[in-house]
């Protein structure tokens, strides 16, 4: 039977499954769907397939129907449902000192929030700017979420003003790279310092919070990367902290269902946040990798290789979007959506790159990344060298070759 198939079939069948089974894959994410649900869901997808081959349908036939029947799903499911009122619900958000911490305890004070916004610096500019700008309603707390005393202290403070009332929403925003690179150049405190903040400091903020937020049926919501979920070249450090904090906000999310506690994770495009657009600081983080590294892996890969990294991220921090309102508005859908979702793209591109990281060949996928983020052209030292002297050797090869023929001759 399986011969009597031709070519053009398997193609058509191909893009039929691949249509179909992106479009339940999004059907069952935006409809949190239950295990058992999910399951029923996909059983119907296979058998609406065998059906629509009985059919025998013409193939373009077969795909506009699908997809006009995807089209008109969306049209009713996309439409957005009324936000929850703000006023009277508290937030706690961290890393509020500058970029999107700023930026959003500043609009969700707009909205009606109760903020608790936490700052490295109470008397640095950014803490300066949220007492100037925003309503006696937001609260200042001095908070290194590495800090365990620090974290409690703000608890304290935070239920001390809430009286018996719970937190509505944790926004988990603090975050820092420590520095970048390939990750054999990468120094372990590189490493320990991205995890120090990124994952245990948020989860320590977390683990310390959730009696409150359990006690609203409250939000978390933890901006997070896609470093943590593609394997980018030069942040090791960075995604692999992300990583550990994605799998630990997904464990959370369905522990926390029967305590009604709902989590999102929010993954934004490239923007203009925190110390990447600031050239000191990345140079004095240069100049010290450039000293702790051993002497015989920087003669491998090179100064120039090195400094051809930092100048790459340089490029890239300054292309970045300054414009944060993309991530603001979805933090703000996370905590006052009646049915938030598990994973929100924020900033043009993001979906797309996950579209192609799940469907495409890891090699293309892979290619994808490389040319996304750093484009190197510089290959590491040892490498050059040794290319150069494979050069030689065969050049020095061909002439010898070349003599012994005109001897033959």
């Amino acid at each position: 039977m399986m011969e009597d198939y031709t070519l053009p079939f398997w193609i058509y069948l191909t893009v039929l499954t691949v249509f179909i089974g992106g479009a339940m894959k999004k059907m069952i994410l935006a409809s949190h769907l239950s295990a058992a649900s999910t399951l029923v869901a996909w059983l119907g997808a296979t058998v609406l397939v065998e059906r629509l081959w009985a059919f025998c349908l013409p193939a373009a036939v077969l795909l506009a129907l699908l997809g006009l029947t995807w089209c008109l799903y969306s049209s009713i499911t996309s439409r957005p449902l009324p936000l929850l009122p703000a006023q009277g619900k508290a937030v706690f958000i961290t890393g509020c000192d500058s970029g999107f911490g700023k930026a959003t305890a500043k609009h969700l004070d707009a909205l009606g929030f109760e903020v608790f916004a936490t700052v490295l610096d109470m008397s640095g500019e950014g803490a300066r700017e949220l007492q100037r700008t925003c309503s006696p309603r937001l609260t200042l707390l001095q908070v290194d979420i590495t800090q365990p005393q620090q974290v409690q202290q703000a608890l304290l403070d935070t239920k001390a003003k809430l009286g018996l009332k719970g937190l509505w929403g944790l926004v988990n925003n603090a975050g820092v790279c420590v520095n970048f690179g390939d990750s054999e150049l990468s120094l372990m405190s590189n490493y320990r310092g991205c995890m120090e903040v990124n994952f245990f400091g948020t989860l320590n903020i977390t683990k310390s919070f959730l009696p409150l937020l359990r006690q609203a049926k409250g939000r978390i919501v933890t901006i997070s990367s896609p470093a943590g979920d593609h394997p980018f070249p030069c942040l090791g450090a960075y995604g692999s902290s992300k990583a550990a904090l994605n799998l630990f906000m997904n464990t959370l999310r369905h522990e926390l269902v029967p305590w009604g506690v709902q989590v999102s994770t929010i993954l934004p495009s490239s923007y203009k946040t925190g110390q990447s657009s600031n050239t000191a600081y990345w140079e004095q983080q240069h100049k010290q990798l450039i000293q702790s590294l051993p002497p015989a892996l920087l003669e491998d890969y090179g100064e120039d290789y090195v400094s051809e990294t930092k100048e790459l991220f340089h490029t890239y921090a300054r292309n970045a979007n300054p414009d944060f309102s993309p991530v603001i508005n979805t933090i703000t859908q996370a905590l006052l959506s009646p049915q938030p979702r598990v994973r929100y793209f924020a900033g043009p591109g993001v979906g797309f790159m996950y579209f192609i990281h799940s469907y495409f060949p890891f090699s293309l996928s892979n290619k994808f990344l490389q040319k996304l983020f750093v484009k190197k052209k510089l290959m590491p030292r040892a490498l050059r060298k040794q290319s150069g002297f494979d050069m030689d050797l065969n050049l020095h090869n061909n002439n010898n070759n070349n003599n012994e023929e005109k001897l033959i001759k």
